[in-house]
């Protein structure tokens, strides 16, 4: 176990020190004759089944533009993704793609939860990431669907936040903090649209991997309206957030970290150094005492099964975002 926790953070060492040279995989380039991007109706509770037509309409169109160009594979994505059954706040197909999806009714929840998603998400993963449950929709379903078993007399609503470039895992992104910068305004924009929405329903962030960088940078950027909407705010698997402690990172709400005990994040250096001008690593880690999160049991699985139906982490993380944290247990 030791030898391997080296070779873990001998491999993090020499990406870092690599943060110079771009090996990140090519994006995905706009298949030429997509249709343009519509004008969408704002995100208000008046408006949502106008967006979602919209979205529709544009995943539908940008499936066939796909199969005109010969991309089977992206045809196969889009027309899983334009099925009637499901909604979208956002789209886009431009390179790995934007995808924001929502599962329940929005406006009249009473309660919401936001998935961000780590490392090699992108349009084409959105819904098969290595499994099912790996993916954002499928974790986002298992969720939907563990909150409802837990409390059937509650209204949820879960927003698969497919909404800012996630790094690759085979990148140099993926030390840095960069992509969380864009990623943090981004989301930050995403909790005060659904103040908007629902200004009633709390909202817990639910953040894995690299999305606790990017749920760290957003508490930061969050303006008093938005955060008052915030209930918890939850990292699973993650390398850190790029703060050195909870105190730092400026929020009045609960934070909660939990990791599976064969996770491999655990053998990630937490650092945070500056090298050429740019921030590398992440800081403290977020399930030791120095960080200063709660901690909630994630039992024996790895990096994946966070959101694994059935398991202990799914059901922990589920009572957190229904309000009911103090029922978090190890078995």
């Amino acid at each position: 176990m030791r030898a391997a926790r080296l070779r873990r953070g001998l491999a993090m060492a020499l990406t870092a020190c690599s943060i110079v040279v771009t090996v990140a995989a090519a994006a995905r380039s706009t298949v030429p004759g997509t249709p343009v991007q519509p004008e969408l109706p704002a995100v208000r509770a008046d408006n949502l089944a106008a967006r979602y037509a919209a979205n529709h309409r544009f995943i539908t169109e940008s499936g066939r533009a796909a199969r005109d160009m010969g991309d089977d594979g992206r045809a196969k994505v889009l027309g899983q993704l334009a099925r009637k059954d499901r909604h979208f706040l956002s789209f886009s197909p431009r390179g790995d793609g934007q995808v924001v999806e929502v599962l329940g009714d929005l406006a009249h929840a009473d309660r919401i939860a936001v998935v961000v998603p780590g490392s090699d998400t992108t349009v084409d993963t959105f819904d098969q990431l290595g499994t099912v449950y790996a993916s954002l929709h499928g974790g986002a379903g298992a969720l939907h669907a563990e909150m409802n078993r837990l409390q059937p007399d509650r209204k949820t609503a879960v927003v698969a936040w497919y909404g800012y470039p996630a790094p690759r895992t085979m990148s140099r992104d993926i030390v840095s903090t960069d992509r969380a910068l864009d990623g943090g305004r981004r989301l930050a924009g995403l909790i005060g649209d659904l103040r908007t929405v629902n200004a009633a329903a709390p909202v817990s962030l639910l953040c894995h991997s690299y999305g606790s960088v990017v749920c760290a940078t957003a508490l930061r950027r969050m303006d008093a309206p938005a955060e008052s909407s915030l209930a918890d705010v939850v990292l699973f698997g993650s390398p850190g957030t790029g703060v050195r402690s909870r105190a730092e990172l400026r929020t009045r709400v609960p934070v909660w970290a939990g990791r599976g005990a064969t996770d491999w994040i655990e053998g990630v250096p937490h650092v945070s150094l500056d090298l050429l001008g740019e921030q590398v690593g992440f800081g403290t880690d977020p399930v030791t005492a120095a960080f200063g999160a709660r901690i909630f049991p994630a039992g024996p699985g790895s990096h994946s099964d966070y959101l694994r139906p059935g398991g202990l982490p799914l059901r922990n993380i589920s009572l957190i975002a229904l309000g009911r944290g103090t029922e978090v247990s190890d078995d």
